[in-house]
């Protein structure tokens, strides 16, 4: 039986999903100056700067041999190709239809985890993942609408599409990767694994950031080291201490974040369609993040 997460995971946990959930906000400020790969090399560059220089003050050094493996592959597919899909896709495509079509994200998360990771599917977790996902649909349908000028195109369907299995892929790398390596070790050289694969773009960011307004830049350098270094850390904290299917469930609670932000930082009164889709995806994660306290509660029923 997966051993149930202590408290301190879960504040791991919530720290991740709100930071991710401010990531979107200030991803919308630098990426009107910065291009897709540009934006993504800058921001794996400021976490790679600020996670090696926590490495070297603990003195973690150098993760296990058995742990490279799940580092590069998750640094690749969730560092890399994610982060630079992803902005790509969400120019392509309005916020709402990417929030629909990225949130398929935690569900192919527990396929591959029940698949590779051979972890269970309790019934409790897919409700939850339903009731979340018709969540994230409303709020997407909500914040899209061709009634209200919603625009998708092909491409940007696809790439969001490429994000998300970029996303589940190195998740599930990651997983193993944790049995061997701490998580500031696994993050950091994760990150640099996908700082390293973005390199191609630094022309593109030099030339940038040479014309960028300066709030632009300081949103990149904020995705850097709090939705970058700090969160994925944080994540890969908990997600050593509990399966790769709750923890892809708990970032449901990212779009009902999402719409709160919005509506508190840039003034934007969510539809109530959207609050009822945010709702929803919250009751979802309630739902899905339930399950050890229900199963310990069964075993303790059972036993007497």
């Amino acid at each position: 039986m997966q051993k149930q997460p202590s408290r301190l995971a879960l504040v791991a946990a919530g720290v991740t999903v709100v930071l991710w959930a401010s990531a979107f906000v200030s991803i919308r400020s630098a990426g009107a100056a910065y291009s897709p790969g540009a934006l993504a090399l800058g921001r794996l560059l400021a976490g790679s700067l600020v996670l090696g220089a926590v490495l070297l003050i603990r003195r973690e050094g150098l993760p296990p041999r058995a742990a490279w493996p799940g580092i590069v592959v998750s640094g690749l597919l969730w560092f890399g190709v994610y982060m630079v899909v992803l902005n790509w896709g969400e120019q392509e495509v309005d916020a709402g239809t990417a929030a629909m079509v990225v949130n398929i994200g935690p569900i192919l998360i527990a396929l591959l985890g029940a698949r590779f990771l051979k972890e269970s599917l309790p019934p409790r977790l897919l409700a939850g993942m339903a009731v979340s996902f018709a969540g994230a649909v409303t709020v997407g349908l909500s914040m899209s609408g061709g009634a209200s000028g919603g625009h998708a195109s092909v491409l940007g369907v696809v790439l969001c599409l490429i994000a998300a299995i970029a996303y589940a892929g190195g998740v599930v790398a990651q997983k193993p990767a944790l049995a061997h390596g701490s998580a500031l070790q696994v993050t950091t050289f994760g990150c640099l694994v996908g700082a390293a694969a973005c390199l191609p773009f630094a022309g593109q960011l030099v030339e940038e950031a040479g014309r960028a307004p300066l709030s632009a830049t300081l949103n990149m350098v904020y995705l850097g080291i709090f939705p970058t270094a700090l969160a994925f850390t944080t994540w890969a904290y908990a997600l050593a201490r509990t399966t790769a299917g709750r923890m892809g469930a708990t970032t449901y609670a990212v779009p009902a974040l999402v719409v709160l932000l919005a509506w508190g930082l840039l003034g934007e009164l969510p539809a109530a369609l959207t609050l009822a889709g945010g709702a929803l995806c919250l009751a979802g994660v309630a739902v899905s993040r339930s399950r050890a306290r229900a199963s310990v509660t069964a075993g303790t029923a059972e036993s007497t």
